[in-house]
């Protein structure tokens, strides 16, 4: 019995791959950055060349068939080496694509910039990075899409990644409230639940998820916070605009410095408002070797910071 016309092309196995990965043709094609039909046509010749249909498709996306699955471990394995033959060459022509990163508001200014320079001085060849700032929202919309390889964005109460996405813990955090040095809760050992509660202050925007930690807190206790004295798009946006108002805000523990910081941290009574950073990872397609390397340094990054 003669054998299939041609062997499988990498594009091909790789366009299948994604599309079991991500359990969607249209998510596999704007991570591959090509059309739908392309990347349709790519897996119609792959099933031609296998003689058996290897996706199941259904309004609610495709999944593997018993071939497919057979089909989709082997590949897994010939991509692996081919990404690594693809890093190699890129590294003996002295170029490497970028890597598409995603992260929230707080994490891009006032955690990232460090590591980054100590990754690239780690490195023998320079890093270009594509950084897209959004919050957190924004982040896991990003990554799911494809647009991203990975993102860090706080995770969500109670929640758990979805489809092909997972999360990996980076770093602990706490909301606070920041206070310039010039208002009455400076001097204040904690902020009283009673004037917490009563006292307009400059918050991020409704979808931040700096405020629903807060909102999401207090509204256990059935409680709420007043109007806000203003609502921002940007952590380093809130603190400006807390001292120029003097007035609090809610704000992110880690974009208060230790020391020589303008605004003074401050916990409410009675009150603590616990949250997470975590490493957004889609389907294994996403991570090119430099990506991999990047998050690694991430994680190590991060123990270093908070031993123990």
């Amino acid at each position: 019995m003669s054998g299939p016309v041609r062997l499988a092309e990498i594009a091909e196995l790789r366009a299948f791959c994604a599309a079991a990965d991500l359990g969607s043709l249209g998510r596999a094609a704007r991570l591959l950055h090509v059309s739908q039909p392309a990347l349709s046509k790519r897996l119609r010749t792959l099933e031609a060349l296998a003689g058996a249909e290897l996706l199941e498709r259904s309004s609610k996306g495709v999944t593997l068939t018993p071939a497919g699955t057979r089909l989709y471990v082997e590949a897994r394995k010939l991509l692996v080496q081919a990404e690594a033959v693809e890093a190699l060459m890129g590294g003996l022509a002295g170029e490497e694509s970028p890597v598409r990163l995603a992260v929230s508001h707080t994490i891009a200014e006032f955690v990232l910039p460090g590591p980054l320079v100590e990754f690239e001085r780690s490195r023998r060849r320079h890093l270009s990075v594509e950084l897209i700032i959004g919050n957190s929202i924004v982040v896991r919309d990003l990554v799911r899409e494809g647009r991203a390889e990975f993102g860090i964005a706080a995770a969500e109460r109670g929640g758990d990644a979805e489809g092909p996405m997972r999360e990996v813990h980076l770093l602990n955090d706490e909301v606070i409230v920041g206070v310039p040095p010039e208002h009455a809760w400076a001097t204040a050992e904690s902020v009283a639940l009673e004037d917490f509660l009563s006292t307009p202050m400059v918050m991020r925007d409704p979808s931040a998820n700096t405020r629903r930690t807060v909102e999401a807190e207090l509204g256990r206790r059935d409680l709420s916070l007043a109007p806000s004295l203003a609502e921002v798009g940007s952590t380093s946006a809130a603190r400006a605009a807390a001292l120029s108002e003097c007035a609090p805000v809610l704000l992110s523990g880690l974009a208060i410095r230790p020391e020589g910081d303008e605004l003074v941290p401050k916990r409410v009574e009675g009150m603590s408002f616990p949250r997470r950073f975590v490493l957004i990872l889609g389907a294994q397609e996403t991570l090119s070797p430099a990506a991999h390397a990047l998050i690694e340094h991430l994680l190590r990054d991060a123990e270093v910071q908070t031993p123990g």
